[in-house]
């Protein structure tokens, strides 16, 4: 059964699905063509195939850097099927047509990522010159050569042969996306990862190849469409159960994650609307479990939980009690598999790759924000201006309480104990506005649970004015840890004096909007 297309030039460094795709063109009578490596590939399957040497009458040459540059391969690509004079001069100069390219480039990003630097020769012989150029001119010249670049599209492309002999004018356009889509990517890749040689982190032109890892039921709300994309050609985290991933889980579960990784002891932490509601650590993650649910378990309803451990059984006995959207964590037990996975709907999510040093992307619209991500905790040796310095059990909830309010929406106020928050008021407009959020949170903290025998405050930038501190007080707070810097120090720390609070300058301020 011949179909419209006659020959086929085929060279990729990506082989996979390659064989049984080969096959099934020569069982619809395509002529194979292709170069060195995958020639030799094709022919140990068993398959017929020419050289392209024979096509082009010349050999490759410089260590294979030059192969399908040549007039034969890009006339035969790029004449238009339907121009007399096209027809008359490929005719003339002994030009053989290829109505299909089957071509992917050569391992870029692999080999650059276990090269030791950027411009290493392996990572220069792996720039791909003569594929991208010929995806283009077929790509170009789509009407009448179909470009195939991606082994997910021969199942389809094999079918659609089949069935009509030919591929649509639809489908030969999509192929044409795909495949400058493709060259794109490539060029991007190498790009930044010059850029990276050079140590350039914000170059005049950023160019940023995202691939669609799935589409979204909807983004933030049911009107709005959304898909999810990588950088890194992969998702962070393994879905192990449950039912589909929303727009707002995933940011919930990468901004519990980034969050719990805070800590160096077992630690838990819940996010509610990309932002936490309870954070605790402990000997082993059931005690962080319970420290953090404690918090606000009102809050924590339909939330999402991380931890910075493996989830083991007793904690998922625990844990399967509430209503959660989803569990990050690196690894479950086979014990927390078989009990959470009860549950249909739950979402368990395995982390795979560790916490991304590149620079955060924020949308605003037809422009995007980057900036470095904010991985630093403390900068500076830690300094205290009043009167009173906090004790060692003060200063180690200090830090705690440090780490946390670093994750919570700006203005950020949060109360703790030594090792679990008890008061969080985030996102406010003004500072002492956050204050009385943390204020009623604790309220109702302690509707369920004994005063604790320790309470610190932490705030993710200065106090503007002492109201923030003389409210505070009220609640029983013994130390604070904050950023300073604000004109108005003096009068903050004369508060911190009366009320005998202990206070901590921290230096760095952690804004997070």
């Amino acid at each position: 059964m011949q179909t419209s297309i006659k020959r086929a030039l085929i060279s990729v460094s990506d082989k996979t699905g390659l064989g049984d795709f080969a096959k099934g063109l020569r069982e619809l009578g395509v002529e194979l063509i292709s170069t060195s490596g995958t020639a030799k590939f094709l022919k140990e399957a068993g398959l017929p195939v020419r050289d392209l040497s024979s096509l082009t009458n010349f050999p490759e040459i410089l260590e294979g850097r030059v192969k399908t540059l040549h007039p034969k391969v890009h006339g035969g690509i790029l004449f238009k099927r339907d121009d007399k004079e096209h027809t008359k001069t490929v005719e003339e100069l002994g030009i053989e047509p290829i109505d299909m390219v089957v071509v992917n480039l050569y391992p870029f990003r692999e080999t650059a990522a276990k090269a030791k630097e950027s411009f290493a020769p392996e990572v220069i012989e792996n720039i791909d010159i003569g594929g991208p150029s010929m995806v283009r001119s077929a790509a170009k010249n789509f009407k009448d050569v179909a470009i195939i670049c991606r082994p997910q599209d021969y199942e389809a492309v094999l079918k659609e042969l089949k069935e009509t002999k030919n591929l649509s004018y639809q489908t030969r356009q999509k192929l044409c996306v795909e495949a400058f889509s493709h060259t794109a990517s490539y060029d991007a890749a190498i790009a930044t990862e010059f850029q990276k040689g050079l140590g350039i982190k914000y170059p005049e032109t950023k160019i940023i190849a995202l691939e669609k890892l799935q589409s979204l039921r909807y983004g933030e709300n049911p009107h709005q469409a959304a898909a999810l994309y990588t950088q890194s050609h992969g998702f962070a985290f393994e879905q192990l159960h449950g039912k589909e991933l929303s727009y707002n889980n995933i940011l919930d579960a990468f901004g519990t994650w980034d969050n719990v990784n805070e800590f160096e002891v077992p630690a838990c932490v819940i996010f509610k609307h990309i932002t936490p509601c309870g954070i605790g650590t402990g000997a082993d993650i059931k005690e962080a479990f319970e420290n953090a649910w404690r918090s606000d378990p009102k809050s924590a309803y339909g939330g999402i939980i991380a931890f910075n451990r493996p989830l083991n059984g007793e904690t998922a006995e625990l844990i399967k009690s509430f209503f959660v959207e989803a569990i990050c964590a690196p690894d479950f037990d086979e014990q927390a598999l078989e009990i959470l996975q009860k549950k249909k709907n739950l979402r368990l999510l395995k982390r795979k790759t560790p916490i991304s040093s590149r620079p955060l992307l924020k949308s605003i619209g037809d422009e995007v924000l980057l900036q470095d991500p904010n991985q630093i905790l403390f900068k500076e040796a830690l300094i205290c201006p009043t009167k009173r310095q906090p004790t060692k059990e003060e200063e180690t909830a200090l830090k705690f309480a440090w780490a946390c309010v670093k994750h919570i929406k700006s203005n950020a106020i949060v109360l703790t104990s030594k090792n679990a928050t008890i008061g969080i008021g985030a996102g406010q407009m003004s500072r002492v506005d956050a204050v009385k959020m943390a204020g009623i949170k604790y309220s109702e903290y302690q509707e369920t649970n004994a005063k604790p025998s320790l309470l610190v405050l932490a705030s993710d930038a200065f106090f503007p004015f002492r109201d923030g501190v003389d409210l505070a007080a009220e609640f029983g707070i013994s130390a604070i840890i904050n950023p300073g810097g604000s004109i108005r120090d003096e009068e903050v720390i004369k508060a911190c004096d009366e009320h005998n609070i202990a206070m901590l300058f921290t230096g760095i301020r952690h804004f997070r909007h």
